[in-house]
């Protein structure tokens, strides 16, 4: 709320000081854009997805649906992508869409872990990460 007090003052410094070095410590690659106009393809199609989401969060928790019995779950997805940038961004789509939750991801064997709060065809959610946005980011990031 605008205040000046030294607590604040110290934080601000300790969070300056010491967040550089932490994001250092990630050895990002430097970013370097392949079809850059892929990402308006990729945004237009993730904001769909969550509007979707959202009404199919909200039906299912205060809708009439509430009564039928759901099962949530994890699944477990190969990917493709290696790109750091790419990934990161995969998992923020994903963080970011009600109802799902990326939850590992396994650099060695190259899979992610996912929970789906309304899994009801485990079959078809690999193919729709790695159709709807792993395909995408690969075309911007590989």
């Amino acid at each position: 709320q605008g205040s000046a007090n030294p607590a604040v003052l110290l934080s601000g410094l300790v969070i300056a000081v010491a967040a550089p070095w932490t994001l250092a410590a990630l050895e990002m690659p430097p970013l370097k854009l392949r079809r850059p106009v892929a990402i308006v393809r990729l945004l237009g199609l993730v904001i769909v997805d969550v509007v979707r989401s959202n009404i199919a969060v909200a039906t299912i928790i205060y809708g009439r649906k509430r009564t039928t019995k759901r099962a949530s779950g994890f699944v477990t997805i190969p990917l493709d992508m290696r790109s750091r940038h790419g990934l990161a961004i995969l998992s923020t789509i994903i963080t970011c869409t009600p109802g799902t939750l990326w939850v590992q991801y396994d650099s060695g064997r190259n899979r992610l872990l996912m929970h789906i709060f309304d899994l009801v065809d485990p079959e078809t959610w690999p193919q729709q990460i790695k159709g709807r946005y792993e395909r995408l980011l690969m075309e911007i990031f590989e």
